[in-house]
């Protein structure tokens, strides 16, 4: 990247990217449902997306501290639009469908 684009006013919020990547990556660990939550997963992608897109135009940075590459970019963009529209995993569940024995035919 050109010295021209670079703009050591991002720094801070770089930096905030980084730790909240951090926190987000340690808190999506410990849901009340013993399992990895899906909706803070994406909040983490987002947020690397974030750092991903800046890194960049902060002077003095190297590489985020997760894969950045363009096929990982793409996927975290995926996974944004999917939770953002409720879509795929992040679907909402429909009724549930239950045959009664016994029930009377119309």
């Amino acid at each position: 990247m050109s010295e021209e684009w670079s703009n050591p006013a991002y720094v801070p919020a770089y930096e905030m990217l980084l730790e909240l990547e951090k926190r987000l990556d340690a808190l999506r660990h410990v849901g009340h449902t013993g399992c990895i939550d899906p909706r803070g997963t994406t909040a983490l992608h987002a947020v690397r997306l974030a750092a991903a897109i800046l890194q960049p135009v902060v002077p003095g940075t190297e590489a985020p501290p997760f894969p950045d590459d363009t096929a990982r970019l793409l996927q975290l963009i995926a996974n944004c639009r999917d939770a953002a529209l409720d879509l795929g995993e992040f679907a909402p569940v429909g009724p549930v469908l239950r045959v009664i024995p016994g029930g009377r035919e119309n």
